[in-house]
């Protein structure tokens, strides 16, 4: 199952209406409408802003909405173009900005599964899908004694979203894959006697 790692977008028209795609990546369906209210804000002067997303490594968590077109004529083509990519965690927003033309229900349904056809295009050309890892989150802290040989551990690691914070001693959080995570566990304790804890 391939996840998307970042933001990207496509732009296309259509009988004089503006089609904006947008794929966003997405753990939740809390995340996907924190940012479709984000969007709907954002473009505020659009005549519709479509969404459908996927989350959940089985794809379990789907939805959709046609935000204004007859019914089954953008969010479901939209959803069903990202069913069958095979991906999940990501949400994808089509905005449209009305040309004057109607398009018909099949114009529409074209115009939005061609929006995201689309914008996965382009993020499969940009090489934006990554294979799903289950990832755990860490967080431990350390003296600046031990600092150095645990950063160099670390490196040796699949370590994303690494932060650290140095003040009376350094924190440092992240995630690793959960394959990898009971290692971080037993290497850290060993290095610093017990020092370190998870």
């Amino acid at each position: 199952m391939n996840i998307l790692k970042d933001y990207i977008s496509a732009e296309f028209t259509v009988k004089g209406s503006r089609f904006l795609s947008e794929l966003f990546p997405c753990e939740s369906q809390a995340e996907a409408k924190e940012l479709i209210k984000a969007q709907k804000s954002k473009y505020s002067d659009a005549t519709h802003v479509v969404h459908a997303f996927v989350t959940g490594l089985s794809m379990e968590i789907l939805g959709m909405s046609d935000d204004g077109e007859p019914s089954g004529t953008a969010g479901r083509p939209a959803l069903d173009v990202l069913k069958g990519h095979g991906c999940t965690n990501l949400l994808l927003t089509v905005t449209r900005w009305f040309g004057g033309t109607l398009l018909g229900t099949g114009g529409l349904v074209k115009a939005y599964g061609d929006g995201a056809k689309q914008v996965l295009l382009a993020a499969d050309e940009a090489g934006l899908f990554e294979e799903y890892v289950k990832k755990i989150p860490f967080i431990f802290e350390c003296d600046y004694t031990l600092y150095q040989a645990a950063k160099r551990f670390l490196e040796s690691l699949s370590v994303s979203e690494l932060e650290e914070n140095f003040g009376t001693a350094v924190k440092v959080s992240g995630k690793v894959p959960e394959s990898e995570y009971n290692l971080l566990c037993s290497k850290l304790k060993d290095l610093s006697n017990g020092k370190i804890i998870l």
